[in-house]
């Protein structure tokens, strides 16, 4: 199944790497992060500018207790709105630990307004997720709602995030494949990750950084690869998305860095020039 913009800028931000615990230690990122992205479509071999997307890191709290809040939000600008307007916000709150605890999607995408929510609980050496969908637009669609228990972690496109970003790739071989399982809203779906190498990569802010490469793929029903996102990702401990290929449903998109602030560490993928 193909993914709609906002929800690939999530999957693609995952550096590939999971682990059967559900809590890890935060390596990668500290409160007050944001990431500032600027997002093309391509018009008839033309790639135009049509919208921008930011991720945001705060401190927070859930239920009584600390956490991390992410935020992202995706919107197009009036060049696309007229064929495909979008104004998505995602959040997802994890424990200090970077255990999920609870994601929303808030989307407008086309002429579909819904809600996707998922709340997360541990018991008996299981994960379980309890996933609902509310339908604003169409609004005879009802409400769906399902459960879901792993024995592994179950993701969601941010907490993968959060807890990916802290891991260390250094001992991947080119061409191998991370599978976990990722709650969207409505389902539970496993995801495979292929780790392609390392290239340098220009950003929207003029500057060049080295950058792990990865795959986000599905399978056909024939079981053969199909790319949805290559994505890059700064090869120094912050883990930053760098760049985005998309191939959409309605056509093929890229993400470029064009800002960050507030990052944990130096930005040391950056390409001095000679």
């Amino acid at each position: 199944m193909r993914k709609t913009l906002a929800g690939v800028l999530l999957l693609l931000l995952s550096i590939p790497s999971v682990q059967a615990q559900c809590t890890a230690e935060n390596k990668a990122f500290n409160p007050g992060e944001k990431i500032i992205y600027d997002l093309y479509y391509n018009w008839a071999f033309l790639w135009k500018k049509v919208g921008h997307a930011s991720l945001t890191t705060t401190a927070a709290t859930y239920d009584n207790q600390p956490a991390y809040r992410f935020d992202l939000l995706c919107v197009t600008g009036k060049s696309l709105d007229r064929i495909f307007r979008m104004r998505d916000t995602l959040t997802c709150y994890v424990t200090p630990e970077l255990e999920p605890i609870y994601f929303a999607k808030a989307a407008e995408e086309g002429k579909r307004h819904t809600l996707d929510e998922a709340w997360f609980s541990y018991s008996d050496g299981l994960a379980h997720v309890k996933q609902r969908r509310t339908w604003y637009k169409p609004a005879d669609r009802e409400t769906q709602e399902m459960t879901y228990e792993d024995s592994r972690c179950i993701f969601d496109m941010l907490s993968i995030l959060s807890q990916a970003r802290s891991y260390d790739p250094s001992d991947y071989a080119e061409g191998q494949k991370i599978n976990f399982p990722m709650a969207t809203g409505r389902r539970v779906e496993e995801q495979t990750l292929i780790y392609r190498g390392k290239k340098e990569i220009e950003a929207n802010n003029d500057v060049t950084y080295r950058c792990l490469v990865f795959s986000f793929v599905e399978y056909n029903k024939k079981g053969k690869e199909e790319e949805v996102i290559t994505f890059y990702v700064s090869d120094d401990d912050n883990h930053l998305p760098i760049r985005l290929d998309m191939f959409l449903n309605i056509g093929s998109a890229k993400a470029f860095l064009k800002s960050v602030e507030g990052n944990r560490y130096p930005l040391t993928s950056v390409v001095e020039e000679d």
